[in-house]
């Protein structure tokens, strides 16, 4: 892919949940309708619940059909990225056309709070996995930990997730998102697991911060504690277990910069995330990161016991 060329698609992403995701970014970097305050890509730049085509949908599909063509098949197509793929007005099209290329099944990871808006729900409907969070079961914690865009009403909200819970015939899997000293705790948890058993969600993931959040007050919480407050959900929720890479997926030869670049810009990713998503030898991976630190491309940031990279080029 030439330089002067905006990718839309980037990874295969190493995901806990997904396997080897391969990555489309719909919306400009950091185009989102929250600014939750535990974001692993940064503050959300562009705040707002307005939908347009933001990319170009023929450019984007024609991407997609390049890299199945020329790698491995991934585990799964997901919309995600740099901000709220709901946010593209264009975003049922591109998976209706996907699932026409391919039987590699499409996820959406979406923050949901678009669910109200029919066109949205419709959309939403023809993919093979959904991924919506749901953070708090108040108002006053949604604002606090969310902070959505001024027209996003917590209420309006929740009932597009019980309407899309009711209609939807693939796999929904509802993230929440633990932060200590604020939403994990017991009273709160059980709030927000009431609002679950009300839409009908079975499967419910909980998460917390184990890459560098947008804020520094957004705390993580213990797996312990995590695994004490999943036995709160009616349908039994899970902490969702560190991504493993598959043995049976050949090692690429080589990759790109670029292609290393793509995937840091969108999420901060350790060495073995690098490795396991891309397909390289750790060693090979290794080499490549230390090259763009070196040359201040990336830099390395520490959370936890844990070494992620991140892209420090401009944004586009």
């Amino acid at each position: 892919m030439s330089e002067h060329k905006k990718s839309y698609v980037f990874g295969p992403v190493p995901s806990r949940r997904l396997g080897r995701s391969l990555g489309l970014d719909l919306v400009p970097y950091k185009t989102c309708s929250y600014d939750c305050i535990y974001c692993q890509i940064g503050r959300t730049t562009d705040k707002t619940a307005q939908r347009r085509e933001y990319m170009p949908v023929d450019e984007v599909l024609m991407q997609v059909d390049e890299h199945l063509e020329k790698h491995d098949k991934p585990d799964v197509i997901t919309l995600s990225g740099s901000g709220e793929p709901t946010l593209h007005s264009g975003f049922g099209r591109i998976i209706s056309t996907i699932k026409k290329m391919t039987d590699v099944p499409v996820a959406v990871l979406t923050n949901g709070g678009l669910l109200y808006d029919p066109e949205v729900l419709e959309s939403l409907l023809a993919a093979d996995i959904v991924i919506p969070n749901l953070d708090a079961g108040s108002p006053q914690l949604f604002e606090a930990i969310n902070r959505p865009a001024a027209e996003i009403d917590f209420d309006a909200m929740v009932d597009g997730l019980a309407s899309f819970s009711r209609q939807f015939e693939g796999r929904l899997s509802l993230e929440v998102f633990l932060l200590g000293g604020m939403n994990a705790i017991a009273g709160e948890v059980r709030k927000i697991a009431s609002i679950v058993k009300d839409c009908g969600i079975r499967e419910v993931e909980l998460n917390t911060v184990t890459r560098p959040p947008s804020e520094d007050f957004a705390m993580s919480v213990s797996r312990q504690k995590m695994e004490e407050l999943a036995g709160l959900f009616g349908p039994a929720a899970r902490v969702i277990a560190d991504f493993q890479a598959r043995s049976d997926v050949p090692v690429t030869p080589e990759v790109s910069e670029e292609e290393i670049i793509g995937l840091l810009s969108r999420r901060p990713c350790t060495l073995e995330d690098v490795s396991g998503g891309l397909n390289i030898h750790r060693n090979e991976a290794l080499k490549y990161l230390e090259v763009l630190e070196a040359r201040k491309m990336i830099k390395s940031v520490k959370q936890g016991d844990q070494v992620y990279y991140e892209s420090i080029a401009d944004r586009e």
